[in-house]
């Protein structure tokens, strides 16, 4: 069995994405690109059934991000992973960014989609990792500038969860309304949250500093940025 081993795609990391989760595309593609291609192809001995629950998550979502990354410096420059022709989005060539197939992971064909919804969200649920995976994009959580270690991962995720639900651009609250603004991560994955809290409000409480949430609250959801997180010099 291949040992784990992220110090490659930590580097990357801490070299080309900064501590707002922007990732320098340029540089990268003009100077690691091939780095990034070696890790992966170490990394796809995996047997991912063997490893222990915390081994495995943090695999899956350093080669969700990896593989996001891997697919824009492909196609970079570019704006978003969701194009437009003629001003329209190109609706069909954004899902196959999450549909077709971009690794194969000890035999078995993925998926960006098949990594999130048939592995992590089936087998390994826990809600914090919508705060870890992030698709290239401004309305995603920030791309940590670090890998995922297993040993540190709990804490990672927390992390996580802290820094996505007190960042106002994700999530704020306006006591005079009694509205929470919140990410459209909160709707399209709210089972997931419901399974460890009674409502989005209630998860959002558990970490939201600003105030304390009441039990009742108006939640609206913003507006989902697909801009390129791109870093706008270095």
């Amino acid at each position: 069995m291949t040992q784990l081993n992220f110090t490659t795609w930590d580097s990357l990391l801490r070299k080309y994405v900064d501590d707002q989760g922007r990732v320098a595309y340029g540089r990268w593609q003009q100077e690691s690109l091939p780095e990034l291609e070696q890790w992966l192809t170490a990394m796809s001995s995996v047997e991912l059934q063997k490893l222990e629950r915390r081994d495995a998550i943090a695999t899956l979502l350093n080669l969700y991000n990896a593989l996001t990354i891997r697919q824009v410096l492909y196609q970079y420059p570019i704006d978003s992973i969701r194009p437009k022709f003629l001003g329209i989005p190109n609706w069909l060539a954004f899902l196959r960014f999450f549909t077709k197939t971009v690794y194969t992971l000890n035999d078995q064909s993925l998926s960006l989609n098949a990594i999130e919804h048939d592995i992590l969200r089936q087998q390994f649920l826990d809600p914090r990792i919508h705060f870890a995976l992030v698709c290239a994009s401004v309305g995603c959580p920030l791309l940590r500038p670090a890998a995922y270690v297993p040993e540190m991962l709990s804490a990672q995720l927390e992390d996580d969860c802290d820094r996505f639900i007190n960042n106002p651009d994700k999530v704020r609250y306006d006591a005079a309304s009694n509205t929470l603004f919140c990410s459209k991560i909160f709707k399209w994955y709210q089972a997931d949250f419901l399974t460890v809290a009674d409502s989005v409000s209630g998860y959002c409480d558990r970490y939201y500093n600003a105030a304390q949430l009441p039990a009742s609250v108006n939640v609206v959801y913003l507006p989902y940025s697909w801009e390129l997180n791109q870093r706008t010099s270095s």
